[in-house]
């Protein structure tokens, strides 16, 4: 138990000698991957460079797996932690190497660093995370609502821009699935260009989602800031 205890406040304690050091390494290591990330993006990357790089990427996936493993070992609650944010966040960003999962996930690591919230205990950091979880919990069936009704605006966009624009462009608009990408992208009023409508009927279709994105954007906006406010103004009040 002691040796369980030791590792329990190298680990989670910030208030520690040795407990600054192993955080401040796992948190060096985490960034120093994702640059290595980063930089294996580059083009023309020289092999050799490549080659070290992957060494590294190993030592990295090591370190982390042994930081987990131990994490798991000492945890009060072993579901609670695998199941918890952290827990599966820690996990997602090593899982894919000894998988072989062609998916790469790295960049997911850079969620790690939220741990510096936590274990730094800057109370004016905790208060914010405090507002904001009691902001979205306050207001969670209505964005439940919109979320359903959003999903049921890109369907209803989804399709009839299909039947304007397949006959015109089979190419482009070749199903109703291949039809929500001009969908999302015109609803969120990004509208990249790649694919947009020729038709009369497509254009003043598209002309009447448009309106409805800009309108459905402000709609969480001013859920969230109006809850927000009142969460601020209730926190004055006490």
């Amino acid at each position: 138990m002691a040796l369980k205890s030791r590792i329990k406040t190298l680990l989670e304690r910030e208030d520690t000698r040795a407990g600054r050091i192993c955080n401040l390494f796992i948190k060096g290591l985490i960034l120093l991957s994702l640059i290595s990330f980063s930089v294996e993006t580059l083009p023309d990357l020289d092999a050799e460079v490549k080659k070290w790089l992957g060494y590294f990427e190993v030592v990295i996936v090591v370190i982390f797996t042994v930081e987990y493993l131990l994490r798991v070992y000492v945890a009060d609650s072993k579901p609670g932690f695998i199941f918890s944010f952290y827990g599966i966040i820690d996990l997602v960003a090593i899982l894919p190497f000894y998988l072989a999962a062609g998916l790469d996930l790295r960049s997911i690591r850079i969620f790690r660093l939220l741990r510096l919230l936590r274990m730094l205990k800057f109370t004016r950091y905790n208060q914010a995370l405090d507002r904001l979880a009691t902001t979205f919990r306050s207001i969670q069936t209505e964005l439940i609502v919109f979320g359903m009704i959003t999903l049921a605006v890109l369907y209803v966009a989804a399709t009839g821009i299909y039947y304007f624009e397949n006959p015109a462009q089979p190419d482009h608009f070749e199903s109703i699935f291949h039809s929500l990408w001009w969908a999302v992208a015109t609803l969120t009023t990004v509208g990249y260009g790649d694919v947009y409508p020729i038709t009369i009927g497509g254009r003043f279709f598209t002309f009447i989602i448009l309106m409805i994105g800009l309108g459905l954007i402000s709609v969480p906006t001013g859920l969230i800031a109006s809850a927000l406010t009142k969460t601020i103004s209730g926190e004055d009040d006490a």
